[in-house]
C-alpha cells in the first residue's frame, strides 16, 4: 500500500497555520485576564505581557518552571518526520528561556476513519524520538478527532531564576546572532507546488528536525540574557516582538542573513507564502508611541529592498514563517565572536546578522 502524503490534507503547515499576528495581537488585547485573589504576582517571571515563548512561574529561589504548548497541521507528507519536526518546535520554546526539558504531553486531532492508524502511529513515534533525545519523557497526551490532522506537545521544563533568557532583556550595544537559517515556510510551499528539488527539500527537513538543545546548553554558558526563537511570525515579527519588550531598535543587516538552499530561487518564482505578508502586515503597522506616524509602512519596506541585493524577494523571507526555526540572540559584543564559533561547530548556519541600538523611531531597521 503506498504511503499516505500528509501534504494532501493541509493548505497551511507547520507554523504557516498560526493566526496572523495582527490579529492575534489585537485579540488578546481585548481579552480580560485576571488573577485569582491572593495569586503573589511576583512569581510570575514570564506571562503574556511581553509576548514570550513560555510562561515561567518562580516555585523558589532555586527553581522556576518554564510551561509551553505548541501544535499544527503537517509541513511534510511523511508522518515520522512530521512528529519529530512538530516535537522539535514545541520543545524549543523551553530552549529559548535557557531551560531543561522535564517531560511532555501529546496533543493530537487525528481523524481515524480517514487516515490510517498506522499515520498516527507514525507521527507519535517521530515525537517520542525528538522528546528522547531532549533527555525528556512523554507523559501522557488528549486525542480528538479531528481534520486536518495536528500534533504538538505540551511542555515542561525548568531553570534558575537568575539564569533566565527572555526576549525583554536586549540592549543597546547588543550583537544579534540568528541559528538557523530562514524560508522553511517557502520551502514547504515549493513542495506542496511540486516547485522545489528534493535535495534543496530534504536538507529543510534536516534543519526543521534539529534541536536547539545546544543552543540553550552555549547561552547559558555565555549568561545570555536576551533571546527568542524564530517560527510562525518570520524572523522580523518576532525580532519586533523583542524590540518592543526590551524597548530597544533591532537593526537587521539583510546581507548576513542566512537562508535555506532554494529559498531565495522560489521567492524569484513567485512562490510567497501568504503568511509571509500577514507577518509583513504586522510589522509593518507597529511602531512606538513615540515614532513619526508611518515611518514603518508598506512603501518603507519596498524602499529598503531596492537598496539590497536581491530586492523585494530576498525581503519578504524576513516575514517567511518558519516551522522549528533557530533563535535570535542579543549578544554583548565581547562575547559575540567565540559564543558564534562555537554554535557554528553544531548549527553551521549561525551569523551574526546585526545589531542593537537605542529605540528611537522604529523597532525594526534593514540595511
Amino acid at each position: 500500500m503506498d504511503k499516505f502524503v500528509l501534504l494532501s490534507t493541509v493548505v497551511y503547515g507547520g507554523c504557516s497555520a498560526k493566526i496572523a499576528p495582527e490579529v492575534l495581537e489585537k485579540l488578546l488585547n481585548d481579552v480580560r485576564f485576571h488573577f485569582p485573589s491572593g495569586f503573589d504576582t511576583k512569581n510570575l517571571l514570564v506571562g503574556l505581557d511581553t509576548s514570550d515563548d513560555a510562561a515561567v512561574y518562580k516555585m523558589n529561589d532555586e527553581q522556576a518552571i518554564i510551561f509551553t504548548t505548541d501544535f499544527f497541521p503537517p509541513m511534510c507528507s511523511d508522518a515520522y518526520t512530521f512528529g519529530q519536526i512538530a516535537a522539535a518546535n514545541a520543545l524549543s520554546d523551553v530552549y529559548a528561556m535557557g531551560g531543561k526539558v522535564l517531560m511532555a504531553l501529546n496533543l493530537i486531532m487525528f481523524p481515524d476513519k480517514k487516515i490510517p492508524l498506522e499515520v498516527l502511529s507514525d507521527i507519535l513515534q517521530g515525537g517520542v524520538d525528538k522528546v528522547k533525545e531532549a533527555e525528556a519523557i512523554i507523559a501522557g497526551g488528549h486525542t480528538i478527532d479531528d481534520f486536518p490532522p495536528k500534533y504538538g506537545l505540551a511542555v515542561v521544563g525548568v531553570i534558575h531564576p537568575d539564569k533566565l533568557i527572555t526576549n525583554a532583556k536586549a540592549r543597546a550595544g547588543d550583537v544579534l546572532i540568528l541559528t538557523k537559517p530562514l524560508g522553511s515556510g517557502t520551502i514547504i510551499a515549493g513542495k506542496r507546488l511540486n516547485m522545489v528539488n528534493e535535495k534543496n527539500y530534504h536538507i529543510a527537513m534536516e534543519v526543521m528536525k534539529q534541536l536547539n538543545k545546544e543552543v540553550a546548553h552555549l547561552m547559558n554558558k555565555y549568561e545570555i540574557k536576551a533571546a527568542t526563537d524564530i517560527t510562525g511570525f518570520g524572523l522580523l515579527g518576532h525580532a519586533v516582538k523583542m524590540a518592543k519588550a526590551s524597548s530597544v531598535c533591532l537593526n537587521i543587516e539583510v546581507e548576513k542573513v542566512p537562508f535555506l538552499p532554494g529559498a531565495i530561487d522560489l521567492t524569484d518564482m513567485g512562490c510567497i507564502p501568504g503568511a509571509s505578508f500577514r507577518n509583513q502586515s504586522y510589522v509593518n503597522n507597529c511602531h512606538p508611541p513615540q515614532s513619526v506616524s508611518g515611518v514603518h509602512n508598506p512603501s518603507y519596506t519596498a524602499k529598503k529592498a531596492s537598496q539590497v541585493k536581491g530586492g523585494y524577494n530576498k525581503m519578504m523571507l524576513l516575514y517567511d514563517a518558519q516551522t522549528s526555526g533557530g533563535m535570535l540572540i542579543a549578544v554583548s559584543e565581547d562575547k559575540a565572536d567565540v559564543l558564534l564559533s562555537e554554535l557554528q561547530a553544531i548549527y553551521p548556519y549561525s551569523a551574526i546578522i546585526g545589531k542593537v541600538e537605542k529605540l528611537e523611531n522604529e523597532y525594526i531597521r534593514e540595511v
